[in-house]
């Protein structure tokens, strides 16, 4: 049977069972007691062990498979959930999440997992696991009681038995004084070796091999030798304190893995079926024909929505020329079925734009993981609230802001908020509160990240951007302190007293400032000193097709985006006023500089001035300019094009379009024009 059909349902699927493993670890952390939550966990990790087996990707099966022996003994109550084990269980989903982004780049799927799954079975046997220094050695365990056995190893003793074999457990305690404890093991398993055959070791081989183990051991071998015999040939060995072998009793094994087989069925359909879904059960009956019609959808790979979204970019490129050329011809059928065609074509383009649209929390997901392992790392405590991640957002979008939003992030847990004991000092509580929120206002999407703690120090920022250059003596004075929290954008600012691998080489918030206005969007700070700081992102709901301000400069057409846009004026010129070498105008109350486009874009001029200018009043952040133009042609969608890889550099033009004559009138970057 041809897998390869699957491969793509599998990798998409894999990617959510991890993701909500993920997602319901932390929650975990918070509640520890709570079973429910451990069996939401099993029951993904239980799935995607058996999606995996089913595809032939072995490896990533025996990872989940020991990561479920310990979801399996948490909910049992036989291990306590501890921040140590919940690192390791992040570790075990950090290696399955590497190999299912293998398999989904085209690779096998294969990982050195040992490490991680020595640690897993350590867990298992209720042990602590290893720290992650190699030089470290665990601190002597509980002695050893039992071994506990899987389906496959209860098979194996299973058939052993068939063939005339006895299964034992053999228990040995070494002397306190025992210096080669590893040679000790060694010659053990040499001499059973010799009369039978070694199932299973608690420790495992590996970390007897180690010697990470306290003095006791237990070893399942299978032999056809008595039980007197094997006591003989193992208490020979010197050093030896105490020998015990035990013969195994296959039904009670058997009996107890058919107990928990039951136990995680009853769990699983415990957490399946609530009480209250069980109250609703019945109303629901009868509705269940229209859920079922209602929930249907369907995958739909990113690559045909793309297609799809460019032959209808070409379809409002015509719809414009077939409007201009009904208005010329002014033919009353014409101009009908025209305005029919503009009114479907505008509720497909709803539905095409809605199809890509995509909640941010696909990439807000991966953000509580991120924060709780920095947060480790710094020795702080900090508490990550989402609000809004179910705020749409176009896929292209979607696709760059997960890299300024990360370095934001990183930027608020390690500058804003301070260590526990810092915290206490200024009478706030010792977790730290980092706000993740997304709104839409508008045609925009909001973004801020809000955080309580220490906020940004005017004087610190001054004093370190004048040392770099950023700015001279003289112009600190008068910046505002809007102004003055701007200056950390700037390419190579840092105010960390030691470069870390958190930050403190300048590289990050520039980055931020950077990929946001390359999406058309803005980023603004608001800060209080020891209150906290907002750094909030301000984007388009889409890329591709804009409203702009079609305008004329001479004979050539521009077009400005309606979203830069407060209002248009029109001005006498006998209004214009002059401030620092500079033309300006009183824009209610405020001094707005004018920016004659002409100039600025070096149109050749062919007619002659009026007493009247056109005056279009655009924004970006606080700061606002007036774009001086000829005239007004109107509103209108277009189609934003790029200028293509030889005209990456153009000052203040973020692209061009074709407009319904076949013209192709260029698109203004108003914050490229607004210093």
């Amino acid at each position: 049977m041809d897998m390869r059909q699957y491969l793509e349902v599998f990798i998409d699927e894999s990617k959510e069972h991890l993701q909500t493993i993920n997602e319901q670890l932390l929650e975990l952390e918070k509640s520890p007691e709570d079973v429910t939550i451990v069996n939401e966990i099993f029951r993904s990790a239980h799935t995607l062990k058996g999606m995996s087996a089913t595809m032939g990707f072995e490896d990533l099966a025996n990872l989940t498979h020991q990561m479920e022996n310990v979801l399996d003994a948490i909910r049992n109550h036989k291990i306590q959930v501890t921040p140590d084990i919940l690192d390791v269980v992040f570790h075990a989903v950090d290696d399955l999440e590497a190999m299912v982004n293998s398999i989904a780049e085209g690779g096998d799927g294969k990982r050195d997992v040992t490490e991680v799954v020595q640690q897993l079975k350590l867990i298992e046997q209720g042990k602590t696991p290893i720290a992650t220094e190699p030089t470290s050695r665990p601190s002597p365990s509980s002695p050893i009681h039992t071994q506990t056995y899987g389906d496959f190893e209860y098979n194996v003793l299973q058939q052993a038995k068939e063939q005339g074999f006895t299964s034992y457990e053999v228990h040995v305690k070494l002397r306190a004084d025992c210096l080669l404890k590893a040679a000790r093991v060694f010659m053990i398993f040499e001499t059973l070796e010799q009369v039978g055959e070694i199932i299973k070791s608690n420790p495992p081989a590996e970390l007897l091999e180690q010697e990470q183990f306290d003095t006791e051991f237990i070893i399942t071998v299978i032999s056809k030798e008595n039980k007197e015999d094997l006591y003989k040939r193992i208490i020979k060995v010197s050093e030896i304190e105490e020998v015990v072998v035990t013969p195994l009793d296959l039904e009670k094994i058997g009996m107890e893995l058919q107990r928990t087989e039951a136990s995680l069925t009853q769990a699983e359909e415990k957490s399946e079926k609530t009480e209250e879904q069980e109250k609703k059960e019945k109303e629901k009956a009868s509705t269940a024909r229209q859920t079922a019609a209602g929930n249907k959808t369907i995958r739909v790979n990113i690559e045909r929505l793309d297609i799809l979204m460019n032959l209808f970019e070409e379809l409002v490129i015509d719809r414009g020329r077939l409007e201009q050329i009904s208005r010329e011809l002014n033919h009353p059928e014409l101009q009908e079925t025209v305005e029919r065609m503009s009114r479907i074509s505008g509720d497909l383009q709803n539905i095409i734009l809605n199809m890509r649209m995509v909640p941010v929390e696909t990439v807000f997901n991966r953000f509580p993981r991120m924060v709780r392992q920095l947060a480790r790392d710094l020795g702080k405590k900090v508490n990550l609230e989402i609000i809004g991640a179910e705020t749409e957002l176009d896929r292209t979008v979607i696709d760059e802001i997960g890299d300024p939003l990360v370095h934001l992030l990183r930027n608020a847990i390690d500058h804003g908020i301070e260590t526990p004991d810092v915290r206490r000092a200024k009478g706030k509580p010792e977790e730290g509160t980092v706000k993740l929120k997304a709104y839409h206002s508008g045609n925009h999407v909001f973004i801020e990240i809000e955080d309580d703690g220490a906020g940004i120090n005017r004087e610190k920022v001054l004093k370190k951007a004048i040392s770099k250059g950023i700015i001279s003596e003289q112009n600190a004075a008068s910046l505002t302190d809007k102004q003055v929290y701007e200056l950390i954008f700037s390419s190579g600012f840092s105010t960390a007293d030691t470069i870390s691998d958190v930050s403190g080489r300048g590289v990050g918030l520039d980055v931020v400032k950077n990929t946001i206005e390359s999406l058309g969007g803005s980023v603004t700070i608001d800060s209080y000193e020891g209150v906290g700081s907002v750094f909030s992102i301000q984007l388009p709901l889409t890329l591709s097709i804009i409203s702009v301000m079609l305008v004329e400069i001479q004979n050539e057409k521009y077009a400005i985006p309606l979203s830069s846009i407060i209002e248009t004026a029109i001005v006498k010129k006998e209004d214009i006023l002059h401030a620092h070498n500079q033309k300006v105008i009183d824009f209610r109350g405020k001094v707005v500089p004018l920016l004659f486009l002409k100039d600025i874009f070096e149109i050749p001029v062919h007619k002659e001035e009026e007493e009247f200018v056109s005056v279009v009043i655009v924004r970006k952040g606080e700061k606002m300019a007036g774009l001086v133009v000829d005239s007004f042609i109107g509103q209108q969608e277009i189609v934003l094009k790029s200028l293509g890889n030889y005209l990456t550099n153009v000052f203040a033009i973020s692209g061009a379009t074709i407009l319904g004559d076949g013209q192709v009138a260029l698109i203004i970057d108003c914050n490229a024009l607004i210093k």
